[in-house]
């Protein structure tokens, strides 16, 4: 039986070598880190430079994935794209694999209607038996996946289970918990936003500081769901210099690459057009991970 996905996922970064190539053996070790500190893992979302990655890339890297961790730790592949045809061939050679479950990102540039929307994402779906989790962040896809869409998704598409929710609109997150069917669940696309949506009925976040904090981010999380509010939001103080250091002006995955570097995790560079963090950013993400004693 394949392990329900958690309350934290963390979106696993992909390590390159020299030649940016992908270190599969690197990919591994990342994997069994990130699964010892209480994380399950996506695979080949944009923190793994989806946009820079082949299909045949993508496919070995969930394979790699899954083949480190075993069945214990739940494994979501990364399949969505701005062309349906592409996401749906993709989904269904990744759900072939020994994956738990799918991420749809929203399609970007193409800025489709909301009805659009909704017949992409019914469409990926419909190609995959594995439960389907949709990812809504307009700051990079230039369109909002409206609360309306969202319900009408999951009330149609059986195995639509929940969304990763970016957009920092908390009504509009408010709206999905309210009108959703018993089961349906949100995570929050944004490590500073996880408490927020927690408190309208989240279940936690699919993370990028995860690869550095992943036990106190968990521990955050537990503490909210278990009533202890107060406790949960201290950690959520205590580590919000984290959540903004992994999105200084050198973006996402530059910081946290470079953060996990600091942390003596070296993961390799990035691909144009992304560069690595500057030296600025990367005084900053130094400062921050060695105040919270990770470096």
């Amino acid at each position: 039986m394949m392990p329900d996905l958690s309350n934290l996922i963390t979106a696993m970064v992909t390590p390159f070598d020299d030649d940016l190539e992908v270190d599969y053996d690197r990919l591994a070790e990342l994997a069994q880190r990130l699964a010892d500190a209480g994380s399950d893992l996506l695979v080949s979302g944009t923190t793994g430079e989806s946009p820079t990655t082949s299909p045949e890339e993508k496919l070995e890297m969930f394979r790699v994935v899954r083949d480190a961790v075993g069945d214990d730790v739940a494994v979501m592949a990364g399949t969505g794209s701005n062309d349906t045809a592409k996401s749906v061939k993709l989904t269904r050679r990744a759900s072939e694999l020994d994956i738990d479950a799918i991420l749809l990102v929203g399609p970007y540039y193409n800025k489709p209607s909301q009805e659009g929307l909704y017949r992409h994402f019914r469409a990926c779906s419909e190609a995959t038996d594995l439960p389907v989790v949709v990812y809504n962040v307009p700051g990079r896809t230039g369109k909002n996946i409206e609360a309306a869409t969202v319900l009408r998704l999951a009330e149609d598409v059986d195995n639509i289970i929940g969304v990763k929710e970016a957009s920092g609109d908390i009504a509009q997150i408010a709206a999905i918990r309210a009108g959703a069917p018993e089961g349906f669940r949100v995570w929050s696309g944004d490590d500073g936003m996880t408490l927020p949506i927690l408190a309208v009925g989240g279940v936690g976040v699919i993370s990028v500081a995860g690869h550095i904090a992943a036990e106190e981010i968990g521990e955050m999380i537990d503490c909210y769901h278990n009533g202890d509010v107060a406790r949960a939001a201290q950690l959520h103080h205590r580590l919000t210099p984290l959540f903004e250091a992994c999105f200084l002006p050198s973006g996402n995955p530059a910081c946290v690459k470079r953060a996990l570097e600091v942390c003596g995790f070296p993961v390799g560079g990035t691909r144009l057009p992304l560069v690595p963090a500057g030296d600025a950013d990367t005084a900053k993400i130094r400062e921050v991970c060695e105040e919270l004693g990770y470096a």
